[in-house]
């Protein structure tokens, strides 16, 4: 239907009077979606699904309802996203100009630490270089005195070789030897001074402050690290439309536990049908996140992330491969990294809280001691190419002795 023709209906509609037959337009025939007068519907319009004008209306009216709902349910999403993005450049750039800022920093304590030992070095060498003209210059002064001197006496013995008076000359004579230097020079010198042993103990010197530098710059980015990796903390909660129906939620998705009996739930695409797990509501694209889960009092568990395309129907495989980065307690004290195969860990004391830490773009997965601050185990080298959920299993409540719930800690950021 044109613009104008649509005009013209609803014109018409709004006149509530039909033009062919001058009747009021009391029907509507869903066929041709139009309003009609009775006479339309006898003649035209028999054959036609046709219901009265104010239940259409009135069904539409809800309709249009629902769609106004639906309208500004996605207007607010989109606006919820575009500041999402906002934020995200916002954090972005803060992280920029703070990882600009830390290697400037760290790169100019380098360079002024070889700056420092290149002044040392240099110190070095001119010091040794000015100990070596002193002593050349004090050698060099009584040369040339000792040089004057022999002139002079050459001056004298020269003239007394010419002298034809035989007194005065045993007499001259005999003062000259006695008043002769009898310096031996030939073992005076003054070698050209090296610089080899002081260039090596230099740059041994500047090895180790520059060795000592690093670590004060590593371990300041180390506590930078860890007051990030606490500032990536989220809050995490379950997802009632993925949970096994064996396994229980508490109301304000925190606590998860398995029941002996299976509740009667929705079969979605989204419900595991098999594994006895459950995924978190949030889900992480980028970046870098951390949540903590109580784990007291249990004597098996599953915790880690899945990927979107995680099988929900069959038999969950547990492996990166699949698309799960997970780590895995049994039997009380036996833990596992479920890679493929299972790799066995070297826990000494059960965790009772576990922290899962990701860097997305980094492709790393670690999960922690909580408690004793230690690493329990790292996936590395991951490829991470959809959205990854926390990911949750309770076990089985093993006779009574596995009833203690998995527990989702809040959030509290700690300075």
């Amino acid at each position: 239907m044109s613009s104008l023709k649509t005009y013209q209906h609803f014109h018409t509609v709004e006149n509530s009077m039909c033009t062919k037959h001058g009747k009021p337009l009391g029907l509507y025939c869903k066929n041709e979606q139009t309003a009609i007068c009775r006479s339309c519907a006898e003649s035209s319009h028999r054959f036609h699904h046709i219901v009265p004008l104010k239940e259409e209306y009135e069904v539409k009216k809800r309709e249009l309802k629902k769609t106004q709902a639906k309208i500004q349910q996605e207007i607010l999403e989109r606006k919820l996203k575009n500041e999402e993005i906002k934020h995200s450049i916002e954090l972005s750039k803060d992280a920029a100009d703070r990882d600009i800022a830390d290697g400037v920093r760290v790169f100019t304590a380098l360079i002024e630490s070889l700056e420092r030992a290149k002044a040392e070095l240099i110190q070095m060498i001119e010091a040794k270089q000015e100990t070596t003209e002193k002593q050349a210059k004090v050698f060099i002064q009584d040369l040339e005195q000792e040089t004057s001197e022999l002139e002079e006496r050459w001056v004298e013995v020269e003239r007394l070789s010419r002298s034809k008076h035989q007194v005065h000359f045993l007499q001259s004579f005999a003062y000259l030897n006695a008043s002769a230097l009898n310096k031996d020079r030939t073992d005076v010198s003054i070698c050209p001074a090296r610089y080899e042993g002081i260039l090596r103990t230099a740059m041994v010197s500047a090895v180790s402050q520059l060795t000592e530098t690093v670590s004060n710059e590593m371990k300041m980015l180390h506590e930078a690290e860890v007051k990030n990796i606490r500032l990536s903390a989220v809050e995490v909660t379950l997802d009632p439309d993925t949970a096994h129906p064996a396994l229980h939620l508490s109301d304000d998705g925190k606590q998860v536990h398995y029941g002996d009996a299976q509740q009667k739930l929705p079969d979605g695409a989204k419900r595991f049908e098999r594994g006895l797990f459950v995924l978190g509501k949030q889900s992480f694209s980028c970046g870098r996140f951390h949540y903590d889960v109580q784990v007291k009092g249990k004597t098996t568990w599953i915790l880690g992330v899945a990927r979107k395309s995680v099988n929900r129907k069959g038999e969950v495989q547990l492996n990166p491969e699949s698309g799960v980065w997970a780590i895995f307690l049994r039997n009380r004290n036996q833990h596992f990294a479920l890679s493929d195969p299972p790799a066995p860990l070297s826990v000494n004391n059960n965790p009772e809280n576990v922290r899962v830490f990701v860097d997305y773009d980094e492709g790393l997965v670690s999960f922690y001691d909580v408690d004793a601050a230690v690493l329990l185990y790292s996936f590395t080298g991951c490829s991470f190419t959809m959205k990854l959920y926390p990911l949750f299993s309770p076990g089985t409540n093993d006779s009574g002795g596995n009833s203690a719930p998995l527990i989702i800690d809040p959030v509290i950021l700690k300075p």
